[in-house]
């Protein structure tokens, strides 16, 4: 995607081939800062503070970690060692684990002289794959928002809710549920996004960047006026990302996606979830049983940073000294609330039956 003209992925190969660009998504959308690792500990600290974020994004950031591993050490024992470490960064996408997972599997199958070389290619196809998987997501939900399109009076705006960042920050490039939308003003569609702010770490304000750059009308509003827009029949649909779906098709996706499915449901709005294969996750069948939620630090959730009237950023605290704060990452969406998976391979109901059929590969052996 551009930013300003220039075109962008979100990671990228340095000219020397032995390190990796990232934005800085601390400082997004302030500033624009872009960020080199070169070893394992930074890629690994990126993900951990969420410097890069987005579950597609931290899988190749955290594939790449490990390619400055073995490019250090080719043995076995620091291969898994070094896996270990990776995986522990962000416990709840799974995205993260598939992508060290088909390194790993990858290297330790050839000699030791080999692997340096290959680790690097595997990132750069892991890499590639996904922007060819979030442009094919982006072709079949655009077909979901040209149906409603044509539905509506001549003229009339398709409005869409969308909560938490699911576009090209969060993933190589075009995103997942950001990538219809990008294709529906591309072709002309009016649309419009309600853009929810997600707190605690704001990510809302990463999609309004996004969708500013390149054009798409937008507003931002509190994470508790979605139920309200409902009501009044100001949302047309709801598209989210989602950082791991279950076997069932039951969603985890950024704390307060729940609560807008709920109101979804009560009011008739249909709530879409975009995703590639990679976020499926077989071995799990009950996402509020099984899908262990990130707890990260109350700073996070007392703690607000912004722009100061002086132009600079800066971090004030808004809860009274002394508060304990609750920080849950994420939460869990039945599959009941999910009106349909938009993947890759085209639309499916969020239930085994449905995504069995379309990805008969991934859950032939699950539970």
């Amino acid at each position: 995607m551009k930013i300003d003209g220039k075109q962008y992925r979100s990671v990228w190969l340095s000219d020397d081939k032995k390190s990796i660009h990232i934005f800085n998504q601390e400082r997004l959308p302030y500033s624009l800062e872009i960020l080199t690792l070169s070893t394992m500990a930074e890629a690994a600290d990126a993900i951990v503070t969420m410097k890069t974020r987005g579950a597609p994004l931290i899988g190749v950031v955290g594939a790449y970690g490990l390619a400055f591993a073995i490019s250090e050490d080719t043995s076995d024992r620091h291969i898994e060692d070094s896996y270990k470490v990776l995986v522990e960064t962000r416990p709840t996408a799974i995205n993260l684990k598939w992508a060290l997972q088909r390194l790993k599997q990858a290297v330790l199958n050839v000699p030791e002289i080999s692997r340096k070389e290959l680790a690097f290619k595997v990132c750069a196809d892991i890499a590639d794959e996904d922007v060819e998987l979030c442009k094919n997501i982006g072709i079949h939900g655009l077909e979901l928002i040209k149906q409603i399109a044509a539905a509506k009076p001549e003229g009339e705006t398709v409005n869409i809710m969308t909560h938490c960042n699911a576009g090209w920050l969060a993933t190589v490039d075009w995103g997942t549920a950001l990538a219809p939308i990008y294709m529906a003003y591309n072709e002309g569609i009016d649309v419009h996004v309600w853009v929810d702010e997600t707190r605690p770490r704001n990510q809302g304000t990463l999609t309004a960047f996004e969708l500013g750059k390149h054009g798409v009308k937008h507003t931002l509003i509190a994470d508790n006026a979605g139920g309200h827009l409902m009501q009044h029949g100001e949302v047309d649909m709801v598209i989210v990302g989602t950082d791991r779906v279950t076997a069932n098709g039951d969603v985890c996706n950024k704390i307060g996606t729940y609560l807008k499915a709920l109101a979804a449901k009560e009011n008739r709005v249909p709530f879409y979830v975009a995703l590639p294969s990679p976020t499926i996750d077989p071995e799990v069948a009950d996402g509020v049983k099984e899908i262990p939620i990130e707890q990260r630090a109350g700073q996070e959730q007392s703690h607000v940073q912004g722009i100061t009237e002086l132009g600079k950023r800066g971090i004030v605290n808004t809860a009274p000294e002394g508060t304990r704060c609750a920080n849950y990452a994420f939460d869990v969406t039945p599959a009941e609330l999910v009106t349909g998976l938009i993947t890759e391979r085209g639309f499916c109901d969020a239930n085994r039956q449905s995504i069995k059929k379309m990805f008969p590969e991934l859950l032939s052996s699950s539970k």
